[in-house]
Order: C-alpha cells, then sequence, then structure tokens
C-alpha cells in the first residue's frame, strides 16, 4: 500500500488551521505507539537540559509532529527540522509561525547530502531509515552534524515483523519503505562504520503494542486506502477502539521486551 497519498489527505484536512493541527499533533501523540516510546527517551533526555540554549535536528521531520513537542518543552532550544518534500515544509514553516515559535525552522534538505559539522546537541530521526537506501551515508552525515557527546536517537521497523512482514514471501505494508526492517545488531554495527561508539538498541511493539498497531494503524490505513469515504466512519471507528488502544500503548512503552517488530536506538559521538 502507498502510504504517502493518504498522508497528503490527512494533512489537507488538519492544515486548515492551527487549532485543527494542534489537535491533530496530539491525536498522532497518543494513537502512535512509536510516540510514547520516543517522548519517553525525550524526557530522559532533557532532564536537566530545559534552561539551556540547544540546538536539534529533527531530520526527516514529516508532518512536524516531534518538533513541535520539543518546542513546547523549552522556548531555548534551536529546531531545525528537514525533509525533502517541500510542500510539506512550506506548511510547516506557516504553522509555527502563525502559532509564535520563532525558535523553529524547516527546511528542504535530503538526508544522503545534508551535514552541518559539530551543530547539533540531539538529532532525532523518527521512523524515517526504513525509507533511505543509503543508510550509512545518513548515520555518517548526523554523526559529523553532532557536536561531542550529542545523542541521535532513532525509531525504526525491526526484522522481527516490522513493516508487517512475517516470512520470506511477504512484503512491506507500507511500499515507500525501502526495507523490511533492522536486524537489532545489524543497525548498531552501520552506526559504528559511522563513527558512533556508544550504542543502546532496545525493542518496541512488542505484543501489546503489535496489537495496538493494527487496530489503531494498519485497519484504518487498509480501509482509506480503498475509499476516502472511510474518513467518515473513522470518527466512529476510534470511538470504539481509542480507550483499548490507549491501554495497549501505555503498557508496552513502560514493558521490556525480548522481540518486537519496532526498534529504538540511541547513539552518541
Amino acid at each position: 500500500m502507498h502510504y504517502d497519498p493518504i498522508k497528503r489527505s490527512l494533512g489537507n484536512v488538519f492544515n486548515r488551521t492551527p487549532w485543527l493541527r494542534r489537535l491533530f499533533y496530539h491525536l498522532l501523540d497518543l494513537l502512535l505507539l512509536r510516540t510514547w516510546h520516543v517522548h519517553r527517551e525525550l524526557r530522559q533526555w532533557s532532564k536537566g537540559r530545559t534552561q539551556a540554549p540547544l540546538t536539534i535536528l529533527d531530520a526527516g521531520a514529516g508532518y512536524g509532529q516531534y518538533t513541535y513537542w520539543l518546542s513546547s518543552m523549552s522556548p531555548k532550544w534551536q529546531i531545525l527540522a528537514v525533509d525533502v518534500k517541500e510542500e510539506q515544509v512550506a506548511d510547516s514553516n506557516n504553522f509555527f509561525r502563525q502559532i509564535g515559535r520563532p525558535q523553529v525552522q524547516f527546511a528542504v534538505q535530503d538526508l544522503v547530502l545534508y551535514q552541518e559539522p559539530n551543530s547539533f546537541d540531539l538529532a532525532l530521526s523518527v521512523d524515517v531509515m526504513e525509507h533511505i537506501l543509503e543508510d550509512v551515508e545518513v548515520f555518517r552525515n548526523i554523526h559529523a552534524s553532532l557536536k561531542d557527546g550529542g545523542m541521535l536517537l532513532i525509531s525504526t521497523p525491526s526484522d522481527q515483523g516490522g513493516s508487517d512482514v512475517h516470512g520470506d514471501g511477504e512484503t512491506s505494508f507500507i511500499e515507500e519503505h525501502v526495507r523490511d526492517g533492522y536486524n537489532i545488531h545489524e543497525i548498531q554495527q552501520k552506526l559504528r562504520t559511522a563513527g558512533f561508539e556508544r550504542i543502546e538498541a532496545r525493542y518496541s511493539y512488542g505484543e501489546p503494542g503489535q496489537v495496538s498497531w493494527r487496530l489503531s494503524m494498519k485497519y484504518p490505513i487498509l480501509m482509506l486506502g480503498k475509499s476516502r469515504l472511510f474518513f467518515l466512519l473513522l470518527p466512529f471507528y476510534y470511538l470504539l477502539i481509542f480507550p483499548f488502544c490507549l491501554l495497549l500503548n501505555w503498557y508496552d512503552a513502560r514493558t521490556t521486551h525480548d522481540s518486537g517488530t519496532g526498534l529504538i536506538v540511541k547513539a552518541w559521538k
């Protein structure tokens, strides 16, 4: 399934007013399990840092929900959010100007080529690397762009059923993916090749998270892929499954998993 047309349709709906876009961000924060895991890591990273003038790179910002969340944590943090989609970058710059957050800037950049040596205290890459074939080049660029002691935080599918691939004969649920998922040792080795020395990796999307993902993401996306008329049914669908998915997300984010369909990886320069 091609995911980008559905994302564009959602963006067109929620970009109409700043209030709708804020609502969209809050809904994504609750529904997307990866957000629960990423926010947990960012809260840990931010302890003792909210009053410091730090610089952050959102590498592959998408809708900009993580930039929005980070910019809410401290007005002293300067955030550069980059993406390859020009229209999305323009929409995001307009939104952040409207809500009065001048410390945020969006720019069109290709992560395979983009490098800003010794500039960032934190780099964030959420569900990006599964879309980029030249992953080691991206890791090298981010390593060069981090300051000494800076951290890269990655969320990406694993090879334990990520992208909803469970066997050799299956292909990714999302056709824009160039890889079905990373082996937990493979991604650490690629980060070492790129120059990172200290690396921590753990699984996300254990059994509770996989159930939540199917209910909150896979089935709605399949419905929208068949017909945009399902937009009218989505509010009623989510009213039914929303409380159950919240409970599953909460449990998954607070549990250590021996295996999972997602990976959370931290690497320091």
